[in-house]
């Protein structure tokens, strides 16, 4: 051990003195002397390593195995890095077909977040949603003007809807009905975060569920149906 710790040390000296010599020149051996001095601390330090190995005492096959397991680990942690927005979209995907009206986020080529939702069977397009952190039903329904809540949605969510004053007139698919306006904490549609959206909350029976209305649509970067999927640019 004594004697390869004099040995690195005569190599970096004589390293040393040939990068002072050559100094004036810029070049070693045809070299350019930067890349001369990489390539020689490179060396030094490649047998520094093969000298402790060596001397450990461990088996060059066991050595080997242990080197390719750590390479494969290391591949396949750099591999998942690489293709962690593809990766995302086909757990999305399963979880869209395990549990229907999931939003599948991720991002676009600018960087911007999007939620894609999947067409139902019936044709629209619904999409599980979370109101004040309660999950919450919506219909996305660009022909309602405002966010609205049922009254049994609006309860989970927090609000108490017996001193809520319903004194909207609105019209929904079971005719002419009031609703009373709310401000809603933190709206959350995938990845899409809205604060103090404002939303109306129907009186108790005049709407089946609720609808994801044009005052958040318009709050979006831009909307569009492709195929059977509305994707949502935030």
């Amino acid at each position: 051990m004594r004697r390869s710790f004099w040995l690195v040390i005569a190599m970096i000296a004589v390293l040393c003195l040939i990068l002072i010599f050559n100094h004036d020149q810029g070049m070693t051996f045809g070299y350019d002397n930067d890349v001369f001095a990489q390539a020689g601390y490179l060396a030094i330090l490649g047998i520094v390593i093969g000298a402790g190995v060596l001397g450990s005492g461990i088996k060059l096959s066991d050595m080997a195995r242990n080197i390719a397991v750590w390479a494969l680990i290391v591949l396949f942690l750099v591999a998942g890095y690489q293709y962690r927005y593809e990766l995302q979209d086909i757990g999305s995907r399963i979880t869209v077909g395990l549990i229907p009206a999931s939003p599948i986020s991720s991002f676009d080529a600018d960087g911007n977040y999007t939620v894609r939702i999947e067409r139902s069977a019936d044709g629209h397009f619904h999409i599980n949603a979370t109101v004040n952190g309660h999950k919450t039903s919506f219909l996305v329904d660009t022909g309602a003007s405002s966010v609205v809540l049922s009254s049994q949605a609006a309860s989970q969510a927090g609000f108490d809807v017996d001193q809520l004053n319903f004194s909207i007139p609105i019209q929904t698919a079971n005719g002419k009905a009031f609703a009373a306006p709310i401000s809603i904490g933190v709206l959350k549609v995938g990845n899409i975060e809205r604060y103090n959206m404002r939303a109306l909350v129907t009186q108790d029976g005049s709407m089946d569920g609720s609808l994801l209305g044009m005052s958040f649509l318009n709050s979006l970067q831009g909307f569009s149906v492709r195929s059977d999927q509305l994707i949502l640019i935030d």
